[in-house]
Parts: C-alpha cells; sequence; structure tokens
C-alpha cells in the first residue's frame, strides 16, 4: 500500500520502477539487517549496514516477465525489454540452456557498462565428465599459482603487478587534478576501467585452470586453506588478493560438482616438510624452494613434493575412495 501510494504520487521517479523491483529492494534492506543482527547475536563484529545513496546504488532486481523479457525481432537478433525503458539490444555472454526456465533478473551498472544477469532453472542433467582414473593433488602458492603432483608448474600471471605502474600513474594524475572537476571524473574512470580489466583477466584465466582440472581428472586433493595469513600480511596480501587462490577454488568446486569430479580438501600441515617418498621430515624455510631428503635422496620442486602429499592425504581420508595406493614416476632431479 504504502509504495502504491508513492508510486503514484511520484510518476516521473518511483513511478517509472516496476512494483516487483520495488520489493526486491526490501527483500535485500531487510537480509542486509537480518545478517547484522544474526552476528550481533552471535558476538562478531557487527557492521552495521552501509547507506547507499543513490551514486553507490548500481543495480536493481525484476521478477522475470514482470516488468523485463527477453524479446527476438524480425531479424532474429535478441533484446531486452525493460519497462519505462523499451528494448536494448544485448549481446550473449553464452547460450541459455535449452528446456531451462528464467525465474530472475539482475540489471546492473559497471563503469561505463550495462549488464543483466539472468538466474536460471536447468533441468536436471547427467553429469558430462568422461572417467579418466586419474587423480591429482594441488599445492596453491604465490610463485607458482599452482603445482600438480604430476610435476606440473602453473606460472602465476601477476595481473595487479604487470599493470601498477600505470595504475600508480593514473592515481597521481587524479590527485593533481581539481576535486570533483570533470577531468578528475573522467580519471577515476579510466582507473575503474583499469581495475575491470585487471579482474576480467584473472577471472578468465582460473576459469580455464578449473575447467582443465575438471575435464582431466577424476579426483582433485586441495589444500584446505585458510588465507587470512597470507590476506593480512602487509608484505604478501596484494600478491594473494592478485593471485585469487579463494575464487579458484570456488570455480573449481562448483565445476567439479556439475561434472561429477570429487574434489576433496585436506590440511596443509607439513606437506611441504614430509618427503613424498620416504615420510621422513624434512624442515626447510620458506626461501628454500627446492625438497632434498638426506635419506632417499629425492630432490624435486618443494610446491610438487607438497602436491603429493596432498593427493596421498586425500586417498587416505574418508572421503577419497578409500585410500587407493599411488606409485610415483621417478622424479627428475632439480638442479
Amino acid at each position: 500500500m504504502y509504495f502504491r501510494d508513492l508510486r503514484r504520487g511520484n510518476p516521473e521517479t518511483f513511478g517509472k520502477l516496476n512494483a516487483s523491483s520495488l520489493q526486491q529492494l526490501l527483500r535485500r534492506l531487510d537480509k542486509a539487517f537480518q545478517a547484522f543482527f544474526r552476528r550481533l547475536k552471535a558476538g562478531e563484529t557487527p557492521g552495521f549496514p552501509r547507506f547507499k545513496g543513490r551514486n553507490r546504488f548500481k543495480s536493481i532486481e525484476y521478477a522475470y516477465g514482470d516488468g523485463c523479457k527477453l524479446r527476438q525481432g524480425e531479424n532474429g537478433r535478441m533484446h531486452f525489454y525493460i519497462q519505462n525503458v523499451g528494448e536494448v539490444r544485448m549481446c550473449f555472454h553464452r547460450p541459455i540452456p535449452q528446456n531451462s526456465e528464467i525465474k530472475h533478473a539482475v540489471i546492473k551498472q559497471i563503469n561505463t557498462r550495462w549488464y543483466v544477469c539472468l538466474m536460471v532453472k536447468l533441468p536436471e542433467q547427467i553429469a558430462l565428465h568422461q572417467a579418466t582414473d586419474k587423480q591429482v593433488g594441488i599445492d596453491l602458492g604465490l610463485k607458482n599459482l599452482l603445482a600438480f603432483s604430476t610435476g606440473e608448474l602453473v606460472n602465476n600471471p601477476r595481473w595487479l603487478e604487470e599493470n601498477l605502474l600505470k595504475l600508480r600513474s593514473l592515481q597521481r594524475h587524479a590527485t593533481r587534478q581539481t576535486k570533483n572537476s570533470q577531468r578528475q571524473k573522467q580519471t577515476y574512470s579510466r582507473i575503474a576501467s583499469l581495475h575491470e580489466q585487471i579482474a576480467n583477466q584473472r577471472r578468465d584465466y582460473l576459469h580455464k585452470v578449473a575447467n582443465h582440472l575438471v575435464r582431466e581428472f577424476d579426483l582433485v586433493a586441495i589444500e584446505d586453506l585458510s588465507l587470512s595469513f597470507m590476506n593480512h600480511n602487509r608484505h604478501l596480501s596484494r600478491s594473494s588478493h592478485d593471485a585469487g587462490l579463494g575464487e579458484l577454488r570456488q570455480f573449481l568446486e562448483y565445476k567439479a560438482e556439475e561434472a561429477g569430479v570429487q574434489v576433496v580438501a585436506v590440511n596443509p600441515r607439513n606437506t611441504s616438510q614430509i618427503c613424498s617418498k620416504c615420510g621422513r621430515i624434512v624442515s626447510k624455510e620458506l626461501s628454500v624452494r627446492v625438497h632434498a631428503c638426506p635419506d632417499c635422496g629425492l630432490i624435486l620442486d618443494r610446491d610438487v613434493n607438497a602436491a603429493r602429499n596432498i593427493l596421498v592425504l586425500a586417498l587416505q581420508s574418508p572421503s577419497g575412495r578409500g585410500g587407493q595406493a599411488v606409485t610415483w614416476a621417478a622424479a627428475p632431479n632439480v638442479a
């Protein structure tokens, strides 16, 4: 009743918004306060919900079919209809799956671009993954993004580091311009676009790495790693956030669930110190990048040694298919 009267009394502002969109705004506000009181009762730092002015409000939600809808034009091109806006040309990120049902839509602005996120209910699907009978252990790091138990190392592209000089130059340029001037706003827009480009490069790369793992292996063993010790370290925090290790794990877990691939997270304690061949603990500082066992003579990259230990722990765990035996090929010596 309140919003109905408000929309009728303000036809040029609230009146242009869809009624269900206003309901979604109230639901978002309710979720924010529910989370606040939940943290307060749990004794955590609550963090009062932040007020979002119109300059900070970048998204709006719709129930699909009520104020928004996909439409196909006479030339076969798809358009997205928005109430009181009209039909907008659009480019699909990927095709909408057949026999699926669109339930919800979120329209959001990122820098100067507009995006529509469609939430789709999918039909039950049979896992498309072809069994390979292969397992792999993965050690996460900053020098090498990933180290596989097979001996393969995945380089860390360091997207932010590659663009840091340009980013700092733009930020210095913005601070010297007149505050709130049009030129300063344009410079801030360039800074935001550069950050968006870096984030897109990171996501694209991590998606490809996760897809490769899901296609090639039946079981993926990873570290059950808390990243707070790196994210809160003044020497490592920038590199840790740049690597996106938490994002990679998130991508890997949901892709593996869709494909029917098993992901097992194990305790990473001492995985870098234990020899993967004989089991002896060989203590070494973080700066020592080569594992050299004095007992069995095994010499290999310390991250690969850790990845092999991670896989063994995963196979021995109750969720790791009953502790299958693992035999390593002769490891090449690392000079």
